[in-house]
């Protein structure tokens, strides 16, 4: 990659983020304090508009109906966006989790039977019936090692 690609390519990443920490800045102020008393207040003037006018004027309908659509189209690929993210985010986090669990499970010389700690990353990509059952092995071998400790504390008391 030649030089002018690379400052593109950065160029389009600072827009990119910007854009995205605007989408946060949206998303986390609507979901605050002062937005709730703000759409209360939306509300209740146009209540009160619609008294004047007249609740059943067809052009107040059709002003109000059209207004709310747009809100609501727009605030759930907002919201849809904000949620991928952090979706995103919280999972490479957990594959990092997992990626570091392996190298002390290495260190520590401790047997992981099918590299399972490894072999789960990515598995959010996988077909639903290919994580339920990831999931249902992860559960048994958990049980299994809870079970197993119960019974060596137990009998470590009864001695």
């Amino acid at each position: 990659m030649d030089e002018t690609s690379a400052v593109r390519s950065a160029g389009a990443r600072d827009q990119s983020t910007r854009l995205t920490r605007l989408i946060s800045d949206i998303t986390g102020w609507l979901g605050s304090f002062p937005a709730i008393l703000v759409s209360i207040s939306l509300v209740t003037v146009w209540f009160v508009g619609g008294i004047f006018v007249g609740l059943g004027n067809n052009t107040y309908q059709l002003v109000i109906n059209t207004g709310t659509t747009i809100i609501t189209f727009l605030m759930v690929f907002i919201i849809q966006n904000t949620q991928n993210r952090d979706g995103s985010a919280v999972q490479a986090k957990l594959d990092a989790q997992s990626e570091a669990l392996r190298r002390i499970v290495e260190k520590l010389d401790v047997a992981d039977d099918d590299d399972l700690l490894t072999r789960l990353v990515g598995v959010e990509d996988a077909p639903a019936d290919v994580i339920d059952h990831d999931q249902r092995e992860v559960r048994a071998r958990a049980g299994k090692k809870r079970t197993g400790k119960k019974q060596t504390t137990g009998s470590q008391k009864a001695s």
